[in-house]
């Protein structure tokens, strides 16, 4: 996608006042497209009307979108934008200002692909947040959970087994904080709330990437899992949990733990416990197969690499299970490194197993409600972020327009970000 063509003026001053016209766009909720005028202002979509002119569009500039395709803003619920190199290993000895720059590079990107809000899922902070929202970095908007929280040996310590010494580098660009006991968790908890997290995460299971744990450990107490909850609502806030099987699952579910990050390795019970709780999956099928293919070529450790056939083929049954039962996974990429430009390829794994507008919605209206966003973000309705993407392609015929990244068009808040109207 070319850069766009909107000028330094327009990106330091308000959102133009814009009215597209002629442009088809995707009702998600409904699944079907409708023709409008949709006009933008102040960063937000003030008004659809029927196609033509109307007495009040004299100061708007009108952008012709006939024939085109307008979808919501993506959203990807799992990300980690300080993931600039694959082994995570090698985040603390990185120099800060080294991992910023390589950030900035990743969430440009996302951009570009047309994902305009992330939820980030361990590692970014309330200065990447305000450094977006202030128009500093030209990035996604983003909702983090600062360092996830994770017990000693659990997916969260990156120490191999003949490593010692103290891993709290709460200085220094990690994705993780390691905290035992009810009061070293709760302590923990309240300090990322303290720095403007927008959730908690927490590792309730083993996982791909660290070393010293199985995939089907469990991880953290009950009281520690609880006390972690109990914080973060008492701070109008939720709780995300890394976690793979069942019974991790369950006692994460049954704890109030909100959103399930993962689920590969689910079965029908759990699937039916996630729907009953009212809680959410976000999965991200995308890393593993792209640790499978080039996870020791982009410098993840043998180790790790070996454990993702454990969950490759679990992800494809947990997603038809939870789409059974239905549960519509948020979308996810989960990606490392060198890897991350695989992101919108999720669109093409799921669709093989789901409808393609159910996909669309995991990444719009689904996304939204697990960002506690209704109504602002994933949706083209009046009083929404003036988030979309613009494509020359129907996605819903063909869900490769939105896995290869075929866009015309990217707007975040009512500005020009990527490609061009035209």
């Amino acid at each position: 996608m070319t850069q766009p063509t909107t000028s330094a003026h327009e990106l330091d001053g308000p959102p133009a006042d814009r009215i597209l016209t002629g442009a088809r766009y995707l009702d998600v909720a409904a699944g079907t497209w409708r023709t409008a005028d949709i006009r933008l202002a102040g960063g937000r979509i003030v008004q659809i009307s029927e196609p033509g002119p109307r007495d009040d569009d004299e100061s708007a500039e009108r952008i012709d979108l006939t024939g085109k395709f307008v979808l919501p803003g993506l959203i990807d619920c799992h990300v980690h934008v300080l993931a600039v190199d694959a082994d995570l290993s090698q985040l603390v000895d990185s120099p800060s200002s080294y991992v910023m720059f390589g950030a900035a590079v990743l969430m440009g990107r996302m951009l570009d692909r047309g994902f305009t809000t992330v939820r980030d899922m361990a590692g970014a902070d309330f200065g990447i947040h305000r450094a977006q929202r202030e128009g500093l970095l030209r990035a996604p908007k983003i909702f983090f959970g600062g360092k996830a929280l994770s017990q000693t040996g659990g997916h969260g310590d990156d120490r191999g087994p003949g490593r010692t010494g103290n891993v709290d580098h709460l200085c220094c660009p990690s994705l993780s904080r390691i905290a035992d006991g009810v009061d070293a968790v709760r302590l923990a908890a309240r300090d990322e709330l303290r720095k403007g997290a927008h959730h908690l995460k927490i590792m309730v299971s083993g996982g791909v990437a660290s070393p010293t744990d199985r995939i089907d450990s469990t991880q953290y107490s009950l009281d520690e899992i609880r006390a972690v909850v109990e914080e973060a609502e008492a701070a109008n806030r939720y709780v995300a949990a890394h976690a793979y099987t069942p019974r991790a699952i369950r006692r994460a579910v049954e704890s109030g733990v909100r959103t399930i990050e993962h689920g590969n390795l689910i079965d029908q019970e759990t699937a039916e416990l996630i729907k009953h709780h009212q809680a959410f999956v976000a999965m991200n099928l995308v890393t593993y197969r792209a640790l499978s293919d080039e996870g020791v070529e982009q410098g993840v450790p043998a180790a790790s690499v070996a454990k993702v056939d454990a969950v490759l083929e679990g992800g494809i049954r947990a997603l038809q299970l939870l789409h059974a039962a239905g549960v519509n996974p948020a979308y996810g990429s989960d990606l490392l490194g060198g890897m991350q430009r695989h992101q919108a390829r999720e669109f093409a794994i799921r669709a093989e197993h789901q409808p393609a507008i159910d996909v669309i919605r995991a990444a719009t209206t689904v996304a939204a409600t697990v960002l506690q966003r209704d109504g602002e973000l994933g949706q083209i309705i009046p009083g929404a972020a003036a988030d979309l993407v613009v494509l020359d392609e129907d996605p819903l015929d063909d869900i490769s327009a939105l896995a290869d990244s075929r866009l015309s068009a990217v707007v975040q808040d009512g500005r020009l970000v990527a490609g061009r109207f035209s």
